[in-house]
């Protein structure tokens, strides 16, 4: 998965609008990453859709990590926004960087059962509450900052286990970009 050997740094670009708006802001966005030793650049694209949202995040090597790898990591991860929170329905996974294998998983809220494959193995989960994936924990962070504060720990699926991800603000400041002036505000979420 996306995460599963790192921390990630997610920083959360917010507008302060009059009345609070519970719902996610389609978009686009690109950021630098360090995954291990390898230095990349993350592509990230939020869309609605009839049921939901789908987000594709894409990592591509740049600079010396190149002479390391040229592969790449593309992740899709559909999920719904529900009062309760965000909840993945579908998540997808190709890393040709760190050569792990390919991850297709559901997410079956109605028999709280996560299942799919990883690599050539099946996959076969209970759910024992709400629990995300690599990606989608990124946007119940967004979804819940909105929505009155995140919580301090989320569950995630792992491969083949779930862990949980521990979350910690790292504080906020301001940022000017072509599309206006932002509160950003810095979350690491970690897996135990």
């Amino acid at each position: 998965s996306f995460a599963r050997r790192f921390t990630t740094i997610l920083v959360l670009c917010l507008t302060t609008p009059a009345l609070a708006v519970s719902l996610l802001t389609p978009h686009t966005a690109i950021y630098d990453v360090k995954i291990s030793i390898v230095s990349g650049e993350l592509s990230t694209e939020l869309r609605r859709t009839a049921d939901g949202y789908v987000a594709n995040h894409k990592v591509r090597t740049t600079g010396m990590s190149k002479l390391l790898t040229r592969g790449t990591i593309a992740v899709t991860s559909e999920f719904t926004s529900e009062v309760e929170g965000i909840k993945p329905v579908r998540f997808k996974s190709v890393d040709t960087v760190r050569n792990d294998p390919d991850v297709d998983l559901i997410f079956d809220w109605s028999t709280n059962e996560v299942s799919g494959t990883v690599g050539e193995e099946n996959v076969l989960l209970k759910l024992e509450g709400v629990a995300h994936d690599a990606v989608s924990i990124q946007y119940a962070l967004m979804h819940d900052l909105l929505n009155g504060g995140a919580a301090e720990q989320y569950t995630l699926f792992d491969i083949e286990k779930m862990r949980i991800a521990y979350v910690t603000n790292i504080g906020s400041k301001t940022v000017k970009t072509g599309a206006g002036t932002f509160t950003a505000l810095g979350i690491r979420h970690q897996k135990e």
